[in-house]
């Protein structure tokens, strides 16, 4: 089949992260939404890529390993997607198990300053909802929170308690940004930055983030993502001609009821752009 007339969502989560549906469950979505190529991506994990890849080689589907990586760069959180790794090397995965080491304390520490602004027994309504003990995340204090009644909706929680510059934010020292990229190139992978249009840089600061990444041996950045707006995907089209970076494609799906995109319907890439799986056909 001609690889652009692919649908191709390299971006998505599953209840081994933050997900709401386990990694089988996220497969047939895909499949259902006409996906031809998928990849797993939960947050500084592998541990769902097996299930995931089995059920989608019983649907047919491409399927590419995944990892979104937590990153500390110039005192804010940059995600790092790691694609088409060996899921089994171990620096890889040493790696990611010492960046999900410290969100047990950063989650009491969360569920406190939540219950100092009114919100007791967030912490403990928080842990059943995750799947996975190591990845109790922000989303999942957000959901808990908006069944207790305490907001809305999730984007709420994120807006007024929860964001990186509100009052119930614990932040983290992820990895380095060197790491990230080291332990995905070591594995085989190929390195992309993650909706770069969430992050609050100014125009030098992103002009680092960028010559670092490359200097590192980065090679993408999400252009067409469930996190852009449409003036938010021209912007960073723009920026990967500029850069020379290699495209990449994904709905950053969580669930069926919180996500901004689902699965696979998301426009193509602009058709001048070379893809991160230009090479993979």
């Amino acid at each position: 089949m001609d690889p652009t007339a692919l649908n191709i969502d390299l971006h998505c989560h599953s209840t081994v992260s933050d997900g709401i549906l386990p990694p089988a469950e996220v497969a047939r979505r895909a499949h259902a939404n006409g996906v031809d190529v998928w990849a797993l991506t939960d947050h500084d994990e592998v541990g769902g890529l097996a299930e995931a890849q089995a059920t989608a080689q019983e649907l047919g589907m491409r399927f590419v390993t995944g990892s979104e990586i937590s990153v500390t760069w110039s005192g804010h959180t940059v995600h790092i997607v790691g694609l088409g790794f060996d899921a089994s090397n171990a620096t890889l995965v040493n790696g990611l198990r010492r960046t999900r080491a410290g969100r047990a304390e950063r989650a009491r520490r969360m569920g406190d300053r939540l219950a100092e602004m009114g919100m007791p027994g967030a912490y403990e309504g928080a842990i059943p909802l995750a799947g996975n003990p190591e990845l109790v995340s922000r989303t999942h204090f957000a959901r808990y929170l908006v069944q207790a009644g305490y907001c809305p909706d999730v984007q709420t929680v994120f807006n007024k308690f929860l964001g990186d510059d509100c009052p119930g934010h614990v932040p983290m020292q992820w990895a380095t940004l060197s790491d990230a990229v080291g332990w995905i190139r070591g594995a085989g992978g190929r390195a992309v930055i993650a909706h770069p249009g969430r992050y609050k840089y100014s125009i030098l600061q992103f002009q680092a983030l960028f010559d670092e990444f490359i200097q590192l041996g980065g090679e993408g950045i999400e252009v067409v993502t469930g996190s852009h707006t449409p003036d938010e995907a021209r912007h960073y089209a723009g920026v990967a001609r500029r850069y020379g970076f290699l495209a990449s494609r994904g709905s950053d799906f969580h669930s069926p009821t919180e996500s901004k995109a689902d699965l696979g319907a998301l426009p193509p890439l602009p058709d001048d752009l070379k893809p991160v799986w230009h090479d993979w056909f």
